[in-house]
């Protein structure tokens, strides 16, 4: 006799992981390429959905990641709760950020790190850490697979010993170290910024690619030049799709199965036809702006 005990955050997430369906997942979320990454979350900073992209990946890919913070993002509390292995969050290597000019610093002693954990990794291996089969073939556990820097804009506002020229210098000299260390270790680069405006368009001028993402009721959307989230899953593997090219194509399928083909000649029923709808036969039926209007009250029907 077995008593069901309540169900751990972790346990449900690595439930998750292990139910997920290579063919459907690359549908939900996107993955990060190599370059600068902007992510772009509509209405507030996005903490989970960037810790979200950080875990993601390192489950498909080998190698620590290196954060380095600003603003808070890097809170234990949320990652440790929808992160499906303790052991992940061994791979993430924190750094802090409090003023713009340890921001800076920060991002300029990054190669520092990097060589220091290579050697401790290379030291400390353990047989057991072995790449599983899903992962990147790429991929090493000992150099960076990932660099995280959210709200890379926020230190470089709220310093009052910067001036206005001064902070927007010190920003593009982070920028562009991102951009060599993208460049030279060959991984992504993931940042994130505090607000829209014009102090932030370097931001988005540097990155590779952008990826903009708004909630919804059913969940997070993106949307990047390559990806755009179309389905969202529900709790009896199926899926709901909620774009508008979606559901104009259902309606067109209706549409021909009782028998109205829609067609692209010009109407024949003068200047406030909006289209032509052809039936079961050979004649064809003007429509306008008010179809069932006219349905309604046309003579030769017996309506009113």
């Amino acid at each position: 006799m077995t008593v069901d005990g309540p169900t751990r955050d972790a346990d449900r997430n690595r439930n998750l992981v292990d139910r997920a369906d290579p063919a459907t997942d690359g549908m939900l979320f996107p993955r990060l390429s190599n370059g600068i990454t902007l992510l772009d979350v509509a209405g507030g900073r996005g903490v989970q959905l960037l810790q979200s992209f950080v875990l993601d990946h390192l489950l498909l890919n080998e190698g620590p990641a290196f954060w380095i913070d600003a603003d808070g993002h890097a809170t234990t509390t949320s990652i440790a709760r929808i992160a499906p292995s303790r052991r992940l969050l061994d791979r993430i290597h924190v750094a802090r950020g409090f003023t713009a000019y340890q921001h800076y610093g920060a991002v300029r002693d990054l190669p520092t790190a990097v060589n220091r954990s290579i050697q401790r990794s290379a030291t400390d291996a353990d047989p057991r850490d072995r790449s599983p089969s899903n992962r990147s073939e790429t991929s090493s556990p000992h150099t960076p697979s990932l660099v995280v820097v959210p709200a890379v804009d926020v230190q470089y506002r709220a310093s009052d010993s910067l001036t206005g020229e001064r902070a927007e210098t010190l920003q593009a000299r982070t920028l562009a170290r991102l951009g060599s260390y993208a460049d030279g270790y060959d991984v992504p680069v993931l940042v994130t910024r505090s607000k829209r405006d014009e102090f932030s368009r370097p931001v988005e001028t540097a990155a590779d690619r952008r990826i903009e993402c708004e909630r919804t009721k059913l969940g997070p959307r993106f949307v990047g030049e390559d990806f755009e989230t179309i389905v969202y899953p529900v709790d009896d593997g199926a899926y709901y799709q909620t774009t508008f090219a979606y559901w104009r194509r259902v309606l067109e399928l209706r549409a021909r199965q009782v028998g109205l083909e829609p067609t692209t000649e010009p109407s024949t029923g003068g200047p406030d036809a909006v289209g032509v709808g052809s039936g079961t036969g050979t004649d064809s039926t003007a429509h306008s702006a008010t179809p069932l209007l006219e349905t309604w009250t046309a003579a030769d029907t017996g309506g009113r």
